[in-house]
């Protein structure tokens, strides 16, 4: 490797991508390539880096293994930061094993690590989870430390344990500033925000307020019963019941829960679970078999008893009863919720995290750029959404997980 070569590398290891391209701009051999691509990659030109790395890959040699392994690492790398999180799994899970079966321990950890943020930004925890128990943190540099106590912390904000969550976001704080990184850095103050950003609002007796994740994880640990909108379930301290699956019924809990300790009319809850303004005879006697149901699946949690005027939930272990609602309601909320990373995403992507249809979320995109709230770059398989600036201030913390199960 010459010594432009070896200058480049070491000033992208140092963040320093302008750097890395004075010396190897004007060059298209392929170790040249595979740090032009990465350089790009560091300067937010995401497509001209995925196309530098794939050209690099292809350059090399039959005898270069390990450096064709690590441009799928980077394109990897990449496709994550653009939110593609389609890429080939198996193409990483063989760069994987040829960095390990090379020595390279840095990397196939790295490696670990990419498909581990999929994992979390998919909300496949448990996956996610299991992991990154496999990985021993304490022979690797600075900056591998540094994502890997990111990533122990976005699980923990998202397993709602904000102690754990802290604690590994000072390590990668600390870890940061021992790489001398700046994007680092930066990446550690942007998940440290979500412990200080709205992450639901509590409605209670006719009021609302925000609440910050310590705050939520507090309530959660409670005894009041909790009608939870952010994940459709209905829990306490003890019992969770997940109404993920059943919308009817969970519209019926959230309007009961809302009104509690009162009742709440026939004709709003009609309203609520049925989209209907008015409620002729045959909709309340559908409105009392979905009552029906919902008191079968709420009975280890709370009755649902008839009053004059409509039902009232009568919770059988809890003081109180509260709902915790996402802290902006809009038609398209998870879809927003997503996008207010500040990243771009592509529908396809979307559509996984949110587990829908890709047409589904297309459509859902197109009202919202409609509305002036989300914006598009690129076309066709391409395109990408983001919203404009300012993104919005709220965490996308509670959305993320599926839909907890039920007891």
């Amino acid at each position: 490797m010459d010594s432009l070569i070896t200058a480049a590398a070491r000033a992208l290891a140092a963040g320093d991508p302008l750097g890395a391209l004075n010396g190897v701009a004007l060059r298209d051999d392929p170790p040249a390539l595979a740090l032009r691509g990465i350089a790009m990659a560091q300067l937010g030109d995401l497509v001209r880096a995925k196309t530098l790395l794939r050209r690099a890959a292809r350059a090399f040699g039959p005898t270069d293994a390990v450096a064709r392994a690590r441009c799928v690492l980077a394109e990897a790398e990449v496709a994550l930061a653009s939110r593609d999180l389609g890429w080939p799994a198996k193409a990483l899970d063989a760069a994987r094993a040829t960095l390990e079966a090379h020595g390279d321990r840095v990397n196939a950890a790295h490696a670990r690590y990419l498909e581990v943020r999929r994992l979390l930004l998919i909300g496949r925890l448990d996956e996610a989870e299991r992991t990154l128990a496999e990985r021993d943190p304490t022979f690797l540099p600075p900056a591998s430390r540094t994502v890997h106590e990111l990533v122990v912390a976005g699980i923990a904000m998202r397993r709602l344990r904000t102690k754990a969550a802290r604690a590994a976001l000072a390590r990668a704080a600390r870890a940061a500033r021992h790489a001398r990184i700046p994007a680092l850095t930066a990446e550690v103050e942007s998940a440290s925000l979500a412990l200080n950003t709205p992450a639901a609002r509590l409605v209670a007796r006719g009021e609302e307020r925000l609440l910050l994740l310590e705050e939520v994880e507090a309530l959660l640990a409670s005894k009041a019963l909790v009608v939870d909108g952010c994940r459709h379930v209905v829990r306490d301290a003890r019992t969770v019941v997940s109404l993920a699956r059943r919308p009817v019924l969970f519209a019926l809990a959230r309007a009961l829960g809302e009104a509690w300790p009162g009742d709440a009319s026939r004709d709003t809850l009609v309203a609520r679970a049925f989209g209907l303004k008015l409620a002729d005879e045959s909709h309340r006697a559908r409105l009392r078999v979905e009552v029906g149901r919902l008191r079968a699946m709420l009975r280890t949690l709370a009755g649902v008893s008839a009053t004059k005027r409509g039902f009232a939930l009568v919770p059988q272990r809890a003081r109180e009863v509260v709902v915790l609602a996402q802290p902006v309601e809009d038609e398209h909320g998870a879809v927003l919720a997503f996008l207010a990373d500040g990243e771009s995403w592509s529908s396809s992507a979307l559509a996984l995290a949110l587990g829908g249809s890709q047409r589904t979320v297309q459509r859902a995109l197109e009202e919202l750029a409609a509305a002036g709230k989300v914006q598009s770059l690129g076309r066709g398989r391409a395109q990408r959404w983001m919203t404009p600036p300012p993104v919005g201030g709220f965490t996308t913390t509670l959305l993320l997980p599926a839909p907890l199960p039920s007891d």
